[in-house]
């Protein structure tokens, strides 16, 4: 099966089909950094990290930009409020966010893309856009004549004569039609600006977009996502401007959007003061709760915030986790078979190894169809159930070297696509000293329990809790495991 892809555009799943080989050009919209990023920010970021993880996975060649309006209305008054520079308050919040996202394991984007770092860019697509007739001057002003582009509102259905003049528009008594828009704005008494043909002034919110794709990409190009608040005005703005300018249709092929992180039915957003900044969420629970919570749901599903849904999130992966860690374990357990003569599997092996490969081709097909992390993981719970059926409990069973090494591997590559299960890889000199460490101090606290030392006992067992080990005893004897819980 090949990928398939929601595509807002035509309002229907389509095949995935690069325009050049395997190469794929992917440009998400990014942030306009004037204050801390929230969840619905993360949920979006993730959301495409993920899938751009997939589609590497997969063997695509993909080249992810995601842009950064580092100038723009908020960013200035933001900064007048705060007495510091435009450039100072960006550089600051734009550093948080990816202190953010490296908490969160996305690192999938190649490149950030400043706006002010294409000025001379921004200004050659406007100066083309007038020369074709599709943009004016007023006052030191550039707007967008909408009316000139016929297919205007495509991507989101809008009607242009529907739209109520006011009601989503900003009035300007520069513009020829209410609906225009700007291009480049004249400049403003405090505010920053670049020269350009049309005197003073700073780029209009649209504009970034298309002038950096562009640069990269050239006129077309495979992949573009965002938020599903972008898809009017600024997304219709865009393909406006880019087919306006090129000639050519479509400016993008696929259109991907997300959706809504939700706070009591409310979009969770600065504007309406109901958000969760990503910062104050970490001091509450583990980033990988946190990347379940949002990556277990259909990217384009929208998610109701609450702290008992990614309590519930939490222990749903703790699950997963002590699955993997358990494989892991009984891996270390057995002798490798290197060197050796092939050991034949047993039906019991067999079965095991059956199963396995079953659940690895229902995630991929899951995945397959339109990135349905929801499906997928659903498949690795089904996966997690059966094997601790076989390694863990009264009904425990030995499987063979080779298909434990094939679950751990799968593990790795569930990991690798969903950013999920890294956070407690360890290896090499380093790793196998802590593990013999922590099963060091088993042994003390087993000693002490011999001895009647409860409060030593209780004492190592907390202290290790403190640093996320939960210790499991059992008649067959005591284990340990990590936790995602925060502490």
């Amino acid at each position: 099966m090949t990928v398939q892809l929601y595509n807002t555009l035509t309002r229907k799943k389509e095949e995935l089909e690069p325009r050049i080989g395997n190469r794929l050009y992917m440009f998400v919209c990014g942030i306009t950094p004037y204050d801390y990023t929230h969840l619905g920010h993360a949920k979006t970021y993730i959301a495409f990290d993920t899938i751009v993880r997939y589609l590497r996975i997969r063997g695509y060649d993909v080249f992810y930009i995601q842009n950064v309006t580092d100038i723009d209305d908020n960013i200035i008054k933001r900064a007048k409020e705060t007495d510091t520079t435009e450039k100072e308050l960006a550089e600051k919040f734009f550093n948080e966010f990816l202190t953010d996202m490296e908490a969160l394991n996305v690192h999938s984007v190649d490149k950030f893309a400043k706006a002010t770092d294409y000025i001379p860019e921004i200004l050659a697509q406007i100066e083309t856009l007038i020369e074709k007739g599709y943009a004016y001057e007023s006052n030191g002003n550039v707007y967008f004549e909408v009316r000139k582009f016929e297919e205007f509102g495509k991507l989101s259905g809008q009607i242009l004569d529907e739209l109520q003049a006011g009601a989503r528009i900003e009035i300007d008594e520069n513009k020829r039609n209410p609906e225009d828009f700007a291009l480049w704005k004249a400049h403003k008494e405090g505010e920053p600006y670049w020269e350009s043909p049309w005197g003073k002034g700073r780029p209009g919110w649209h504009i970034e977009d298309t002038a950096i794709s562009m640069t990269f990409f050239g006129d077309q190009y495979d992949i573009h996502g965002g938020g599903p608040e972008l898809i009017f005005p600024h997304h219709d703005s865009e393909i406006a401007q880019a087919e306006a300018c090129s000639g050519k249709v479509p400016f993008v092929k696929y259109w991907l959007h997300t959706g809504l992180l939700n706070v009591d039915g409310e979009k969770m957003a600065k504007s309406l003061g109901n958000f969760w900044t990503v910062k104050d969420a970490l001091n509450e629970f583990s980033p990988e709760a946190l990347r379940f919570f949002l990556v277990y749901a259909h990217y384009r599903s929208p998610i109701d915030f609450t702290r008992e849904q990614i309590e519930d999130a939490r222990k749903s992966y703790q699950r997963l986790q002590d699955t993997y860690n358990l494989i892991r374990r009984e891996l270390a357990k057995v002798e490798s078979p290197e060197g050796k003569e092939p050991v034949r599997l047993t039906d019991m092996d067999e079965e095991m190894d059956t199963f396995r490969s079953d659940y690895y081709d229902a995630f991929i097909t899951a995945m397959d169809d339109d990135f349905n992390t929801r499906e997928a993981i659903a498949n690795l719970f089904k996966l997690s159930t059966e094997v601790n059926k076989r390694l863990a409990g009264t009904t425990r069973q030995q499987i063979a070297y080779e298909v434990l090494a094939r679950l751990e591997a799968d593990f790795k590559t569930y990991g690798r696509i969903l950013g999920l299960f890294e956070q407690d890889e360890l290896s090499g000199v380093e790793g196998e000293t802590f593990k013999q460490l922590v099963d060091l101090l088993l042994e003390i606290r087993d000693d002490a329990r011999k001895t009647k030392n409860f409060a030593e006992a209780d004492r190592i067992r907390d202290k290790l809790k403190s640093m996320n080990i939960v210790i499991e005893d059992s008649v067959e004897g005591t284990n340990w495991k990590y936790s995602t819980e925060k502490k």
